[in-house]
């Protein structure tokens, strides 16, 4: 069983030789391949390159094209200020408060910002792994690209004082989702994960998630699989709970949760999706390897007879995460 063939089973529930090792190591190889956070973020190549190491180096079932959640308003005309070792700020919205998405044109994927810096990555990663590993695109979900296009703070705004005209920057924000993500699954992603953190109830109330990201939601899985992707994953990172019972019906084949929730009560919530989680990103940085061995193990205790199951992080692991911490995750899954 290879690494897509492990994963892919796992989605469905399935038999698999050990769970597979998915954590979300995005800035962090390009600390390993002693590259800046600006160089990875510009360079497909750089990119690819240093994923591949990674997976190498760490044994993962899957590489990532994920770059920063700035790619797809910059390709909108945002300003974004880049530094050397973290990720980049929007500085230069695209919307002011009173603005209105409809004036909007969508961008070309090919040749609009860094989006095409994306592509190339992901070519080059299948290229390279063509069915053995998971290949893996990534898109911000509608929240959280309409927090970029205002501003959190603005679009919050603009989300009580003008319903409707949220209402539109959301409709825009699914339908660039939807092209990305499709320019993504072209370019040779098996899936495309959909992250969403400006989802979380830890932003906006459980019933503004349920009345207006879950349809759009639903309607970004239903084109994605449409579009071929292998299966459809939804990353909404802090406390879930009051929410995670909506992922089914929005069609989520892989939930991330963050560890805000329990294994068991995931478990309870989501009993026939495959859940990808919990471990805590900032014990990356300061935990022992010991410790970080043992919550692994415990989760791969908690998930050995139900199965359906990705080890990983319920949330980005820092880029400058000590390497002995992710290191203890696949000691995890080894034998005593």
């Amino acid at each position: 069983m290879n690494s897509l063939e492990r994963i892919l089973a796992a989605t469905r529930l399935e038999a698999v030789d050990r769970p597979p090792l998915v954590p979300q190591l995005f800035g962090h190889a390009a600390v390993n391949a002693g590259l800046s956070l600006r160089a990875y973020l510009h360079d497909g190549a750089a990119l690819a390159c240093a994923q591949l190491a990674e997976r190498e180096r760490y044994g993962t079932d899957a590489v990532f094209g994920f770059m920063d959640f700035g790619v797809e308003a910059e390709a909108l005309g945002a300003g974004l200020r880049f530094y050397e070792d973290r990720y980049p700020d929007v500085v230069d919205p695209v919307l002011a408060p009173e603005g209105d998405a409809n004036c909007l044109t969508l961008p070309d994927p090919q040749i609009s910002g860094r989006m095409p810096v994306c592509l190339d990555g992901l070519r080059r990663m299948r290229v390279a792994l063509g069915d053995s590993a998971l290949v893996a695109g990534a898109v911000a979900g509608p929240m959280t690209l309409s927090a970029q296009l205002y501003g959190i703070e603005s679009a919050l705004y603009v989300a009580i004082d003008d319903p409707q005209r949220f209402s539109a920057t959301l409709d825009f924000s699914t339908r660039l989702a939807i092209l990305f993500a499709r320019a993504q699954l072209n370019a040779g992603a098996h899936a495309v994960v959909v992250f969403d953190p400006a989802a979380s109830p830890a932003v906006v109330p459980a019933a503004f998630f349920r009345a207006h990201l879950l349809p759009r939601l639903m309607q970004l899985m239903s084109t994605l699989r449409q579009e071929g992707a292998a299966f459809t994953w939804l990353n909404i990172a802090g406390p879930t709970a009051g929410i995670l019972d909506c992922y089914p019906r929005i069609g989520a084949d892989v939930a991330t949760f963050d560890y805000y929730v329990d294994a068991d009560e995931a478990c309870r919530l989501l009993p026939r999706t495959c859940l990808a989680g919990n471990l805590k990103s900032l014990d990356f940085l300061d935990a022992e390897p010991e410790t970080v061995e043992q919550q692994a193990r415990a989760l791969v205790a908690t998930f050995h007879a139900r199965g359906g199951f990705l080890l990983s992080s319920g949330c980005e692991i820092p880029p400058e995460a000590a390497s002995a911490n992710i290191s203890a995750i696949g000691a995890a899954l080894r034998e005593d």
